[in-house]
């Protein structure tokens, strides 16, 4: 059902069962899957395709320019997928070129009143944004991870999967997978435990994971604690997950208990 004062362009791809409420504004380059129902006066504009089943609040902006001023107007994307939740005053901005071209979302996520995913994020799977939190440009959250409310992550800063930050939280450093953090500028706070039993991780490796995690923030001298983890603790792949995020090639450094 599409309200007679919304506006939607007639090149714009609206599947079946779609609801488009009142006031809305649909650009001509948006494609909308089955199910997703748009509430009153949301924008949804540049080339955007969301997937199926999602819900989007009133005076959610979807698709506007990224604030970045090096965008001159280039075309880029923006893709979400499905059964995601967009509440009120929620702004997602498409990818640059400099940046890859696209913003990527996944599916199932939470994003609160006023919280900004800013051009070229990736965010993936289960991932909740509390409200008013802003996602800086090249950031990118793995699934399953929380960012508490009035938090921001700084550009191309990396959250790693099932990762709990705390609100009131500038992230300006990688926050490893499974770690918690908060305090002003997120000091790694140690293991979201509560996450891992809900995820029904065997008690054995959580307790490799936890005694993997003693030996890598020993100190700050990370490269060499890591030489330190004998090979069957390597093999349990949730530290296999951590070893991987902590030596991947990055711009930010790692949060640790030592971070300042």
């Amino acid at each position: 059902m599409i309200d007679k004062t919304a506006i939607v362009d007639s090149n714009a791809k609206i599947s079946k069962n779609v609801s488009i409420g009142p006031y809305s504004i649909i650009g001509p380059d948006v494609e909308i899957g089955e199910g997703t129902v748009v509430q009153s006066h949301v924008n949804i504009i540049g080339n955007t395709t969301i997937g199926k089943n999602n819900q989007i609040y009133p005076f959610a902006s979807i698709g506007n320019d990224p604030q970045d001023l090096k965008f001159k107007g280039e075309k880029t994307l923006l893709e979400i997928g499905n059964h995601n939740k967009i509440r009120e005053y929620v702004t997602i901005n498409p990818g640059t070129e400099g940046g890859g071209g696209i913003t990527k979302i996944g599916n199932n996520c939470l994003f609160m009143v006023s919280s900004h995913i800013a051009h070229d994020c990736i965010v993936g799977n289960n991932v909740i944004l509390a409200n008013n939190v802003p996602l800086g440009g090249h950031a990118h959250v793995d699934d399953n991870a929380i960012i508490g409310g009035n938090s921001a992550v700084q550009q191309f800063t990396r959250v790693g999967k099932y990762a709990m930050i705390g609100g009131m939280c500038g992230v300006v450093r990688d926050v490893i997978p499974y770690g918690i953090a908060h305090g002003n500028r997120s000091i790694l706070q140690g293991l979201n435990l509560i996450g891992l039993r809900r995820k029904n991780i065997p008690n054995k490796e959580i307790l490799s994971l936890s005694e993997a995690y003693k030996i890598i923030f020993k100190n700050e001298n990370l490269t060499e604690n890591l030489s330190n983890l004998s090979n069957d603790i390597r093999e349990n792949k949730l530290v296999s997950e951590v070893v991987n995020f902590i030596e991947k090639d990055k711009k930010r450094p790692i949060c640790t208990p030592f971070s300042k």
